[in-house]
């Protein structure tokens, strides 16, 4: 009998670059620190951005967020509101039924703390500090860490965009186009790659088709010489 021929570096390529894309390590979840807008608008929404991110992604932890608020007129900070285990907590009265949590959804593993104030008014104006509680959970050990932002909101009757602000949107586009040509890039390259095994891998499955049938051929001759 024929044997037939191993199956082909082609197929071998293919698989493992489908495997390598199902794997679960591409679904991690990317986190950047961003700054908060600074310039309010009056009698509009207005998050305030606050985003702590962990040093160790792969390590299970859960976090509380507190935000304090100093109005320009005031000399310390009051305790403004409070999120924990899934549950928002307006304290200061003077936000009661204005502010929303903007953050982390449906876990306790925090890294977004931001809130949303609803209809901002001129005595929104001041200093709002961000304080993230975290507790890194090891197998043996649990590890606690402390993070703080601060951010200063001037609340104005209409918004206007500085020189910082369109050239901070420009870059983020030209990073972006330069991000997916990249991509193009790797996808060409891989696929060249691919392309150049699978011709090399037909030609050595074709070479070793013949060899076996030559050798078939030999043998069915020394069979009909010895009858």
């Amino acid at each position: 009998k024929h044997k037939l021929p191993k199956k082909s570096k082609l197929r071998i390529v293919q698989d493992h670059w489908l495997r390598a894309m199902l794997r679960p390590q591409w679904k991690l979840q990317a986190c950047v620190e961003v700054d908060s807008d600074t310039e309010a608008v009056a009698n509009q929404g207005f998050k305030l951005g606050c985003i702590s991110c962990k040093m160790r992604g792969e390590v299970p932890a859960t976090a509380a967020v507190n935000w304090y608020f100093k109005a320009s007129d005031d000399d310390e900070f009051s305790h403004l509101y409070s999120y924990e285990d899934l549950i928002g907590d307006v304290i200061d009265p003077r936000f009661y039924e204005r502010l929303d949590w903007n953050g982390s959804k449906q876990t306790k593993d925090l890294q977004d703390g931001s809130i949303y104030i609803l209809n901002v008014t001129y005595n929104d104006t001041g200093t709002y500090q961000c304080r993230f509680n975290r507790v890194l959970m090891y197998p043996n050990y649990e590890f606690q860490t402390n993070a703080s932002k601060t951010i200063i909101i001037n609340v104005v009757p209409r918004l206007t965009r500085g020189m910082a602000s369109i050239f901070s949107e420009v870059m983020m586009y030209v990073s972006i186009i330069g991000l997916q040509f990249w991509l193009v890039v790797e996808m060409v390259y891989c696929y060249r790659k691919i392309a150049a095994a699978g011709e090399e891998a037909l030609r050595e499955s074709a070479a070793e088709y013949l060899a076996i049938a030559s050798e078939s051929k030999d043998n069915c001759a020394g069979v009909q010489v010895a009858e």
